[in-house]
């Protein structure tokens, strides 16, 4: 399941979940969390069952759902509403550790059954680090974790957690507890075997500046994004998308394991190659390690 952009999506806004309908995200994640009014949460849940009911079977993008956090009081509420044929997943934000994904795990087992959806069908992506229990339990994602399909990272929850007035310093950049979170992010992924999903870019008007954050975070090993405006989409998967040259320089690199199978390096254009340029180079062209 390829997850380049996900792209937040108010599920209280009929004009935003059909312009949604529309975006070449790889996902649409309808919201029940920060971008809902606490009036409005019954209604959202509503128009995100509906949504997934009448769209999941003719769009191209996975449709998840992102509940309140299971210290809401909501959470359960969302579940049983949203749990319905079509939904790939569910986002979970404000994730103290992998035992709250089991305990979300536990509760789709009942619901795909009651719905009629294949067990482990709906999958689950976390919000990892935005409380500071979550900083600390980062590790708990090395073990087996049912239904996992991502993880991802949040910084305005962390500092509003930790009591700090701000997640960047004074020259503008994170703050050191926030790049660890960013790093520990894509630690847990790669441990757990799952694609690393960078946070959001904040200033959807600025297409140059996500450009250049996503070739950052590319670099640094995250294979997606999400996204909070529609704009941002087309930016997001061309950045997470190899290019035509890295495509070529990849099938170089596997044929020229392939022509010395026994060989633990080969040369290549004057450059020594060992066996993790191999595996970075079957990634970048989508087969197995």
């Amino acid at each position: 399941m390829a997850l380049r952009s996900m792209l937040f999506v108010p599920a209280d806004s009929e004009r935003k979940l059909n312009k949604g309908a529309s975006s070449p995200a790889d996902a649409l994640i309808l919201d029940l969390e920060d971008a809902v009014a606490a009036a409005h949460k019954g209604t959202a849940r509503a128009s995100a069952a509906a949504f997934i009911a009448e769209h999941a079977s003719h769009l191209s993008a996975h449709l998840y759902v992102r509940i309140n956090p299971l210290d809401s009081g909501l959470a359960m509420l969302d579940l049983a509403t949203v749990v319905v044929p079509g939904l790939a997943g569910i986002m979970l934000p404000k994730t103290n550790s992998a035992d709250d994904v089991r305990r979300i795990g536990f509760c789709l087992d009942a619901l795909e059954a009651r719905a009629g959806i294949a067990a482990g069908t709906v999958r689950v992506v976390p919000v990892a680090t935005e409380t500071a229990t979550a900083m600390l339990t980062m590790a708990s994602f090395t073990r087996d974790v049912p239904r996992l399909a991502g993880i991802t990272w949040g910084a305005e929850d962390l500092s509003a957690a930790i009591g700090a007035i701000s997640n960047r310093d004074a020259d503008g950049q994170l703050s050191p507890l926030y790049t660890l979170a960013n790093s520990l992010c894509l630690c847990a992924a790669a441990a757990a075997g799952v694609p690393a999903i960078d946070t959001l870019f904040a200033d959807f008007r600025d297409a140059a500046g996500l450009a250049a954050s996503c070739a950052v975070s590319r670099r640094r090993g995250f294979s997606g994004r999400i996204a909070i405006h529609p704009d941002q989409v087309a930016v997001i998967n061309e950045a997470f998308s190899p290019s035509e040259a890295e495509l070529a320089h990849a099938r170089r690199v596997v044929e020229a394991f392939a022509q010395q199978p026994d060989a633990g390096t080969v040369g290549l254009d004057g450059a020594m190659l060992d066996l993790p340029h191999l595996k970075q180079a079957r990634r970048t062209l989508g087969l197995p390690g």
